[in-house]
């Protein structure tokens, strides 16, 4: 669910809200001296009634019989039943009821629970009773103190006058203290009155009624109420309920109200079967009152298994008005949005073909600098036919088709061109693959064909059409030699060479619906078309030379090191062109070289860069570096550079020039610090700043962190602010859910799993 900025402070309300929430048993030491493997089950396991006739063992120092079977018993008393046990100093036995009572210090145990009272009794059938009580779960990091205890024989623990926590003994970090609490063992749920929570002896939150969980599963509840500010939206005080609607179903809503924009009516439903899944989430406003009009934000995904090897894919989002990225957006990333997208698909998938039906369409965010006629059309309908089948197994014989209809419609309030685009490319491919070496001679033929409705003053012609031959032919090799001083890695050598001749036909009188030049890497090398769409193909004279040299465990197969390097020579130089794009000039492309580091003591790489010889310059270069000692000890550095210029409807120069720091790390024991830097060496701009630390005990962490990021297109507009998070370890998290925030900001960074946050959890496919 989307929700407001970064500044959130998350503090608990005095409220009647019940919170729920998952529980996890944090790494706290042993809270019993002689605990079993058993005793770090993730839930409690229900105990099972013992049977009737489950003979009573009784050992004494002391014992006087009655003449009813009644006894006495003292000195070192040890009672046993089945798994049961009891140990007192006297222990008054009465046979008829087949019960026990001890007046003084007692001690229970079963295969859940561990009880030391000052008093109590015992029967199979009816249960135990204690008071002045000190009780361990021995399932779960969990104990605490009571006046009086009752257990039955069903494992549903009754406690009055109590004080429960998950923090080990002698850690009183936080405590749950209420009236009344039961434990149930059954339904795995515990529930209190008359409750309050106490954090370092200070209280936090008071509630008439409060339910937890007592295992990791879902459970329907009101979370912990939060309260936070934003620059944008004032004061805002989040209520949020889950329900767990089925194991395979549940739903969030997550009202929130600001001060200065009114309520919000969020909500997240999850739904999964063995032949659909899906997620239906939502913010609705009524009434904005900072923006003055109702503003919402809608998404829906849903992935459902048809009949007959027919799949339905939706993927559709809509936003009221083009600035609610800008102000409910968690950051850089989600204020930048240029577009959102609308598509619904059905898609059929056998052996040798795949059809494809959808609708696309998009709604433009960016409209302050995307013009109107440089928006994405809508394509309504689209048609995607694709064939392949083969022949032979040394040496194949490979052949197909690729089919797509589309239509092509936008509404603006210019003169533009609209209409229908068919595209068929029959191909023919011959493969001989062995030991080292590939070759592939390919021919196709490839037809475009235009159904045109444009009102573009003088284009008259409304059947535009193109087609051509494409030939080409990729071979390979591979060279491997062992290495190291056990030949225990393995170096290879992958030279590659494409040739591709496709001849010039004039494409200046075909619209340009959705094709575009994509960025230069090693991959775009030994593509066919160095254009993505069908409105235009390259001619090509050309051959593309590439190599690729890798590390690797020769044991495992673990790639340590590949570098990739090429570069394409022209015979003839490429003459078609999109509208405003340069022509390319001289007899080879720009230089494209990758490489890729990783399991290298802890350091990984990541470079990119794209060379134009003729200039001698950089067009784009891209540089990841990171050291990762642990999952919470990660450092990372990234350049991102692209070169400026001016595109056709964008205004100013289009490009990037950034310089990215982050990561979190261990600076004592217990204590993370977080941090990231984003920053625009062009603009001289700080894009986003973000500093935070982590106090993790074994049973309570706290966060707390500033944020300062820029959410608008042009940098006019940032947004700062603070948040804190407290959680503790059994009950909910206080505040927002900030690891989630982290690992989106900090690559690399895994939370620790000493605390599990509030989240839902997977869902389970039993529908």
């Amino acid at each position: 669910m989307l929700r407001s900025s970064p500044s959130w402070i998350a503090l608990a309300l005095c409220s009647s809200i019940l919170p729920a929430a998952r529980a996890a048993d944090p790494p706290c030491p042993s809270q019993n001296a002689a605990q079993t493997p058993a005793a770090r089950a993730p839930a409690l396991t229900p105990p099972a009634r013992l049977p009737p006739d489950t003979p009573i063992e009784v050992a004494s120092d002391k014992a006087v019989l009655g003449a009813d079977g009644s006894a006495t018993l003292q000195g070192n008393v040890e009672v046993t039943q089945g798994d049961r046990s009891i140990h007192a100093g006297e222990v008054e036995y009465s046979e008829a009821e087949r019960s026990l009572r001890s007046a003084g210090h007692i001690d229970y145990s079963d295969p859940q629970l561990q009880v030391s009272g000052a008093g109590g009794s015992y029967s199979s059938q009816a249960g135990a009773a204690f008071h002045d009580a000190h009780f361990s779960l021995k399932q779960r990091a969990a104990r605490g103190t009571a006046r009086e205890m009752r257990l039955s024989p069903l494992g549903v623990l009754e406690l009055s006058d109590v004080t429960f926590t998950t923090c080990p003994v002698n850690d009183n970090s936080w405590q749950l203290r209420a009236r009344d609490i039961v434990l149930d063992t059954r339904s795995k749920v515990g529930t209190g009155r008359d409750a309050r929570i106490d954090f370092k002896g200070v209280p936090i939150v008071y509630l008439p009624w409060v339910s937890f969980p007592l295992s990791s599963e879902r459970k329907s509840g009101f979370l912990f109420p939060g309260i936070g500010n934003t620059s944008s939206g004032g004061l805002q005080l989040s209520v949020p309920y889950y329900w767990n609607i089925a194991p395979n179903a549940d739903f969030t809503f997550q009202p929130m109200e600001y001060t200065r924009r009114g309520p919000d009516l969020g909500g997240d439903l999850r739904f999964l079967s063995a032949q659909q899944h899906g997620e239906l989430d939502w913010n609705y406003l009524p009434h904005d009152g900072a923006f003055g009009a109702a503003r919402e934000r809608v998404r829906l995904l849903e992935v459902a298994e048809l009949p007959r090897d027919v799949r339905l894919t939706v993927n559709a989002e809509n936003v009221s008005d083009t600035h609610y990225f800008e102000d409910f957006s968690q950051g850089i990333e989600g204020a930048s949005t240029a577009f959102v997208e609308r598509r619904a698909a059905l898609s059929y998938r056998s052996e040798h073909w795949r059809v494809d039906g959808e609708a696309q369409q998009y709604q433009t965010i960016d409209i302050a600098n995307i013009l109107p006629q440089d928006r994405p059309y809508a394509r309504v309908p689209r048609l995607v036919t694709v064939a392949d089948y083969s022949l032979g197994s040394t040496v194949m014989l490979r052949y197909g088709l690729d089919a797509e209809v589309v239509d092509f419609h936008r509404s603006i309030d210019l003169p533009d061109t609209n209409g229908w685009r068919e595209d068929l490319m029959p191909r023919l491919l011959v493969d001989v693959t062995g030991p080292g070496y590939f070759v592939r001679p390919a021919l196709a033929w490839r037809g475009t064909f235009y159904q045109l409705q444009s009102t573009l003053p003088g284009q008259i012609e409304r059947r535009p059409e193109r087609t051509l031959p494409i030939a080409s032919f990729d071979t390979g090799l591979l060279f491997e030699r062992e290495s190291g001083s056990r030949n225990q890695r393995r170096l290879t050598l992958e030279p590659r060479i494409l040739y591709l001749y496709v001849p010039y036909r004039d494409q200046s009188q075909l619209p340009v619906f959705d094709t575009a030049l994509p960025d230069l890497n090693p991959v775009e090398l030994f593509r066919t078309n160095r254009y993505v769409g069908a409105d235009r193909v390259s001619d090509a004279n050309q051959v593309s030379v590439g190599i690729t040299s890798r590390l690797l465990d020769a044991g495992a197969g673990r790639q340590f090191l590949a570098a990739t390097f090429g570069q394409t020579y022209y015979f003839t130089t490429p003459r078609v062109t999109l509208p405003f794009e340069t022509p390319p000039t001289g007899q080879r492309s720009d230089f494209v070289a990758q490489l890729a580091l990783s399991a290298f003591q802890n350091w990984g790489a990541d470079i990119g860069v794209q060379w134009d010889p003729q200039r001698q310059r950089s067009e784009r270069t891209q540089l990841n570096l990171q050291y990762r000692a642990a999952p919470d000890a990660v450092v990372n550095l990234g350049y991102r550079y692209q070169r400026f210029q001016s595109f056709p409807g964008l205004q100013g120069l289009q490009g990037f020039d950034q310089v990215e720091v982050s990561g979190t790390w261990p600076i004592r024991r217990s204590w993370n610090v977080f941090l990231r830097e984003v920053y625009s060496v062009r603009d001289n701009t700080e894009l986003e700043r973000f500093l935070g630390f982590q106090y993790r005990s074994c049973c309570w962490r706290v966060r707390f962190g500033a944020r300062r990021f820029v959410n608008s297109h042009q940098f006019r507009a940032s947004q700062t602010g603070l948040w804190l998070q407290l959680e503790l370890a059994g009950l909910a998290g206080v505040g927002s859910a900030s690891d989630a925030f982290l690992t989106e900001e900090i690559r690399g960074y895994t939370p620790p799993d000493a605390l599990n946050t509030r989240a839902p959890g997977a869902l389970h496919n039993v529908w």
